[in-house]
């Protein structure tokens, strides 16, 4: 068995290529991560032990938008290391009017969650969270396996 030592990088293929390099040129630098690389299809930020890539999508899928609940990835979640970071993190996506699908709130994800949900400009699904302490790693079970997620619901 091994360990891994976080998430290295994830790669977001987007349609709205240019609305999407500006939103995300200035939502990345705001959460810490500095941009390592700007190229007319590729975008790419480092910071908080991983990376976000940016690319243009291939011609063929261009009038395309995400759709959360098809194969693939669902919506991708970033921690935050306060309460307040969740909160100031919102506040700018509100500022860069972005659509907030909901919170910031509390959830029952994990004792102490606080999250909000944000969209990028090809309807890709974000989520900035805080969960204290050990979060699901306290206690034996902390999830109830009976207690799947609504994720239909677009969480």
């Amino acid at each position: 068995m091994i360990e891994v030592n976080g998430m290295a990088h994830v790669i977001l293929t987007v349609s709205q290529w240019e609305n999407a390099r500006h939103f995300y040129s200035e939502l990345l630098p705001f959460l810490g991560m500095r941009k390592v690389y700007d190229g007319n299809k590729f975008l790419y930020h480092v910071g908080g032990r991983t990376a976000i890539g940016i690319q243009r999508c291939s011609e063929a899928y261009g009038d395309e938008r995400f759709v959360q609940n098809r194969v693939g990835m669902h919506h991708l979640c970033l921690r935050a290391r306060s309460r307040e970071d969740v909160d100031q993190a919102a506040k700018k996506v509100r500022e860069m009017g972005a659509f907030i699908d909901r919170g910031p709130m509390e959830g029952n994800f994990a004792p102490g969650y606080y999250f909000f949900v944000f969209e990028d400009p090809d309807g890709i699904r974000l989520e900035i969270n805080f969960v204290p302490g050990k979060g699901l790693l306290v206690g034996d079970m902390p999830l109830s396996p009976s207690a799947d997620p609504n994720w239909d619901q677009n969480v």
